[in-house]
């Protein structure tokens, strides 16, 4: 599924893919990046497996590539440390940002998603209102402050 946004004609396209299983924290990530107006596009992939076929997708039709992937953990079929680990192995996507967004806060699964170069690791507040700043911050960090290669 992709989204479009609204982003004053002078601003760069944003492209999000958010790789995320739950509806509930699907339409809260949609309605958060909306309130945020920095992106064009949110693509959104329920499972690890939907996430890479959609990056796949996008080497080969030459679409523009995500500008910052915020990716779950415990999906289905792949879950989110072999997806981190194949963006990361792959040298045409190696350089997209990806947040982990996950309710787990669990020691292990912090070490070995920055071993396997996540570029931040966030944990799911419980509170709806903490969970709409934590996502802004996010946001408002990767997508104005942080400079990345162009791709």
């Amino acid at each position: 599924m992709i989204l479009m946004g609204k982003v004053s004609k002078s601003a760069k396209a944003i492209d999000i893919l958010v790789v995320e299983d739950n509806p509930g924290d699907i339409r809260l990530l949609i309605e958060i990046l909306r309130d945020l107006r920095l992106y064009n596009n949110i693509s959104i992939a329920r499972d690890g497996e939907e996430a890479m076929a959609t990056l796949h997708h996008k080497k080969i039709s030459k679409d523009p590539m995500p500008d910052l992937i915020l990716l779950d953990l415990n999906l289905p079929n792949k879950d989110g440390r072999e997806v981190l680990a194949e963006i990361k192995a792959d040298p045409e996507l190696s350089f997209i940002p990806v947040v982990i967004v996950t309710g787990s806060k669990e020691e292990r699964d912090i070490v070995e998603t920055f071993t396997l170069h996540a570029d931040s690791y966030v944990n799911k507040p419980l509170d709806l209102d903490q969970f709409m700043a934590v996502i802004k911050s996010i946001g408002n960090f990767w997508l104005t402050v942080v400079k990345v290669p162009e791709h």
